[in-house]
């Protein structure tokens, strides 16, 4: 775009796996025919010649010379078409056609608007009941959601979240905390390749207000407002940003389990150390909901042993470089690290972000490093930049301190810890007692 507002052609250049992506994103955005241009997937780790053969051989997408289109792209001039784009209407019925129960389920799930598992169809009765959780009035904007920072945002209301909640299966008191969930404006329904999803993690009264597990299988689908609220939160992802369409507002290329809930709360009565909301800032006594963006990757194990710093260690090594750590662990662990010295949260985040560590060739090796991070160690962003100057061999972190979060949660049948790819923005723990 910026080329192209200072006068200079530009041809985009994607691969061939994202064309039906490339079309809705240019369309949404008002120019459906933007020059563009494909090669084969994929292309990291492709030989030169192999890349080469990119550029000489056909797009795969119109099966033209891929060159041909390059240059046709650059020097042709622009249409009538090119000129006028394209506008949409944004606003949307509030209400269906009535129809059978039937047909309106099917309705659903060809629009996309399920996670293909049966949902509660939303009626106007429905809706209302569930209203009665909030006394917030059912226009008021709660947010705004994109599935990708290259698209729109959605902005949504208090009934539209309702309608969702009705449709997982949540009971009206646990709007509060879907509705706090919601106005974060972090998407469980990330478009990333790498198929990120959303992790929520409840803390303070409401837990128990609303019956929550924390303990024997806090993380597992045991408990009907763990379950309904992480289902909700995904289905607000689906509906209320854009979509989640697999090859057009969804690319990641494996998925995510935990798109299908990922809810939990903290056991804050077993665990030796202040929860997760006190961290952030927030009194005991408040409730909140902290929500992260992550779980790719899981390690796990039990502990702590008297090999625990080795294990930890080697956990580290096999994480995301880039992709910071949320550690769960059951109440025993906990004091389990206690007992070994860590009187305090703080002190075992500060060891983790000293033992995390990697040679500095294979930390600037890591894909996302090298797009993520390197620019800023350029730029002189430290601790970055000192990072770039290590050595090889020289030990360089992989994480800060305020980038790692342990929440303790489990029922204390075993000393099971679990590290999942977890990461937050500065304002993602929210008050849920503000949407009551």
């Amino acid at each position: 775009m910026a080329l192209e507002e200072a006068g200079i052609p530009s041809v985009a250049i994607h691969t061939d796996i994202f064309a039906r992506l490339v079309g809705s994103v240019a369309l949404a955005n008002g120019m459906p025919t933007t020059r563009q241009a494909f090669v084969p997937q994929p292309v990291v780790d492709r030989s030169a010649s192999d890349l080469r053969g990119y550029i000489e051989g056909a797009d795969p997408v119109s099966q033209r010379p891929f060159m041909q289109e390059v240059i046709e792209g650059l020097t042709s001039p622009l249409t009538a078409e090119d000129e006028t784009g394209v506008s949409f209407e944004r606003s949307t019925p509030r209400l269906l056609e009535p129809d059978t129960e039937d047909n309106l389920r099917q309705l659903f799930i060809d629009s996309n608007w399920t996670d293909f598992l049966p949902v509660i169809l939303p009626t106007e009765e429905r809706v209302e009941k569930m209203m009665a959780g909030t006394s917030l009035p059912p226009d008021e904007v709660v947010g705004r959601l994109r599935p990708t920072g290259f698209r729109e945002f959605w902005e949504f209301t208090v009934e539209k979240v309702a309608v969702n909640a009705v449709m997982a299966g949540c009971r009206p008191e646990y709007l509060p905390v879907l509705l706090a969930m919601a106005s974060s404006g972090v998407t469980a329904r990330s478009s990333s390749t790498t198929s990120f999803s959303g992790i929520a993690v409840v803390n303070g009264p409401i837990r128990h207000e609303i019956g929550m597990n924390c303990g024997i299988g806090a993380l597992g689908p045991w408990n009907h407002a763990n379950a309904t609220i992480g289902r909700a939160w995904n289905l607000v992802c689906t509906n209320l940003q854009g979509g989640s369409v697999p090859g057009d507002t969804f690319m990641g290329s494996l998925g995510n389990l935990n798109s299908f809930s990922a809810t939990f709360a903290e056991n804050e009565e077993r665990s030796p150390w202040e929860p997760l909301h006190v961290s952030a800032g927030f009194d005991a006594a408040e409730s909140a909901v902290t929500v992260f963006r992550g779980g790719r990757y899981t390690q796990s194990g039990f502990g702590p042993r008297d090999e625990w710093q080795s294990k930890m260690r080697r956990v580290f090594a096999a994480c995301e470089a880039r992709e910071a750590p949320l550690m769960i662990m059951d109440p025993i662990v906990a004091r389990g690290f206690v007992e070994k010295g860590f009187a305090t949260k703080g002190e075992l985040i500060r060891w983790c972000a000293e033992n995390a560590v990697l040679p500095a060739r294979d930390y600037w090796n890591d894909q996302w490093v090298q797009t993520l991070v390197k620019p800023l160690a350029v730029a002189g962003v430290e601790p970055y930049a000192g990072n770039l100057k290590a050595a090889p061999d020289d030990m360089v972190r992989m994480f800060q301190e305020s980038e790692i979060d342990i929440v303790v949660t489990g029922g204390e049948t075993q000393g099971a810890w679990r590290i999942i790819e977890g990461r937050r923005a500065s304002n993602s723990t929210i008050s849920v007692d503000a949407w009551r």
